[in-house]
């Protein structure tokens, strides 16, 4: 410590300044990210549930809009992993394998996964909850 010129020491100042700063741009970006892909959730919960709706009242099912599907929920389980929301992350990456191939996990797997689109929405409006303060 004895050799620690003040300029130095400023440098070293500066540096801690400017790597805080840096810190919390960081952390406010990660926030938004994570409020960005919680909001996704969502929106895709309700895009789900209207098709599940429309192909009740058809009583047809429509190959494009499930690959839609299971590539949007895919992707949200990604985003969500990279964020470290790992419990939503994991229920997105099944809710997209089951619209990939609905017959890859049995009924009694996806009802302990607890993937229904009211849960899934319940879970990121918490999240965003804790989020938001």
């Amino acid at each position: 410590m004895d050799n620690l010129s003040p300029s130095l020491l400023w440098d070293m100042f500066k540096h801690a300044s400017s790597w805080l700063v840096n810190l919390d741009r960081a952390s406010d970006k990660r926030k938004q990210e994570s409020i960005r892909a919680l909001r996704d959730v969502i929106t895709a919960a309700r895009e789900t549930s209207v098709y599940i709706r429309q192909m009740h009242d058809n009583a047809v099912r429509d190959h494009k809009i499930e690959s839609h599907l299971a590539i949007l929920w895919t992707e949200l389980g990604f985003s969500l992993e990279d964020l470290g929301l790992n419990k939503l992350a994991k229920r997105c990456q099944i809710k997209g394998k089951h619209w990939a191939d609905p017959n890859h996990y049995g009924e009694e797997f996806i009802k302990k996964a607890d993937v229904s689109l009211e849960r899934m929405e319940r879970l990121a409006r918490e999240i965003l909850h804790k989020i938001n303060g």
